[in-house]
């Protein structure tokens, strides 16, 4: 393992969001080819969800990443240090508010305990934060996978999501280990989720690796749900394994919610390949580029 490859852990993470700023939730594809062609670069976004963010920035998504980079700045994760970060971040934030973001902070301005206020979201989006937790527990699998569910659970605390958390953080770990991609899903699906309730989401992923992408992401649903989204991010890991910026683009191209699955895959493409996989102009494009790499000088 190396520092080069957990950095671009964290940073294909981020680069995957901000390339999926400019079409998240644009879910013709055909206006994607239309408006902006192959999407290679980043853009401002086309809807309205995310009015007033520029080319470089993240979604809400990537934003809240960045909370749970920002919230382990010297000490490591905790979760009540994250829920009081991240209401704080929201309190008077300008971008998109989605129903899960909207049901916790409900219940935290209600008095219940900040770890305690999450709603019942099965998006994807809540597991897709993770990578930033790598920065950290990069040799503690055990630690990884707790902190995973438990950043999971401050918003999005349903079984599914917490079970996505807990597969992607035990894969990267054994990418980072050495293993390749394609064998550390399928290993991990055979030790630990053989039995669960995704167990058949991995699967269909795995087992969708030869196939056309937007033909794929289309029928299992590009939607923000772990049913749709978890299989889309295995199939993007397996098919691409050795080419980070073709997954990143054909995930941004397949339209819907690009963000949660791009998250997730480039997290794991870039521990199984490292920096030198990630455009250089990805990497400094980012508007928040120069205080990701502080943070992770710090961690």
């Amino acid at each position: 393992m190396t520092d080069n490859r957990i950095k671009a852990a964290v940073i294909g993470a981020f680069v995957a969001d901000a390339l999926s700023l400019g079409v998240h939730w644009v879910y013709n594809t055909d206006v994607i080819d239309k408006k902006l062609g192959r999407v290679e670069h980043y853009y401002d976004p086309m809807t309205s969800y995310h009015t007033g963010k520029k080319a470089g920035d993240f979604t809400h998504y990537g934003d809240q990443m960045m909370v749970l980079l920002e919230s382990m700045s010297g000490s490591g994760f905790d979760a009540n240090r994250f829920a009081d970060m991240w209401r704080t971040f929201f309190a008077d934030y300008g971008g998109y508010f989605d129903k899960a973001t909207k049901t916790t902070l409900k219940n935290m301005d209600a008095g219940k305990d900040l770890t305690e206020s999450a709603s019942d979201s099965d998006d994807l989006a809540g597991a897709s934060r993770l990578a930033a937790l790598v920065s950290v527990y990069h040799g503690n699998l055990e630690q990884l996978v707790g902190a995973a569910r438990a950043q999971t659970r401050i918003t999005h605390n349903n079984d599914r999501g917490l079970s996505s958390a807990d597969f992607f953080a035990r894969t990267v770990f054994a990418v980072l280990g050495g293993q390749p991609p394609q064998a550390a899903l399928q290993a991990t699906l055979d030790t630990h989720f053989s039995d669960s309730s995704i167990a058949s989401l991995i699967t269909m992923g795995l087992e969708s690796r030869d196939r056309d992408t937007r033909e794929t992401i289309a029928e299992f649903g590009q939607m923000c749900s772990v049913e749709a989204g978890l299989p889309g991010a295995v199939h993007l890991i397996s098919r691409y394994a050795d080419d980070f910026k073709t997954a990143m683009v054909e995930n941004v191209m397949a339209g819907g919610d690009s963000s949660a699955r791009g998250m997730i895959a480039g997290m794991v493409l870039g521990a199984a390949h490292g920096m030198v996989a990630i455009p250089e102009a990805w990497q400094t494009g980012m508007t928040a580029s120069q205080r990701i790499s502080a943070l992770l000088d710090q961690l």
